[in-house]
């Protein structure tokens, strides 16, 4: 079993940054991503990084503006965004996965976190 807890949630204006965290139990997992899901909206993929080799995917709708990344001594992945917009309102989700998949859909991921709050105002 691997406990996931993300930090770095908040209440920014738009055009302005966050950066999120997720601190892994354990150093199993092999592909560790970022989903979000708006009120009334269904959970969506955001980023995804594969430990090993840093390989890393994007949603389009936050290419270019956010950057997810990992730090091996900490056991901990986060994703930096910028230029961030209302529509990036959501609760975001830390996941993670054991078989190296670089996956976009929630069923590709078997661990996940309870969520950090992200708002955007305009």
């Amino acid at each position: 079993q691997v406990r996931l807890v993300e930090s770095g949630g908040g209440l920014v204006q738009a055009g302005g940054s966050l950066r999120l965290s997720c601190s892994a139990s354990r150093r199993t997992v092999s592909t560790m991503a970022w989903f979000r899901q708006a009120p009334g909206k269904e959970r969506e993929f955001v980023a995804t990084i594969r430990w090993s080799r840093g390989n890393t995917y994007y949603a389009d709708a936050v290419k270019g503006r956010s950057t997810i990344s990992r730090n091996d001594a900490e056991n901990t992945v986060s994703l930096q965004m910028n230029s961030l917009k209302p529509e990036d309102t959501a609760v975001y989700y830390c996941a993670a996965d054991t078989l190296g998949r670089i996956g976009v859909r929630s069923s590709d991921y078997i661990y996940w976190g309870q969520g950090t709050q992200v708002t955007v105002s305009s």
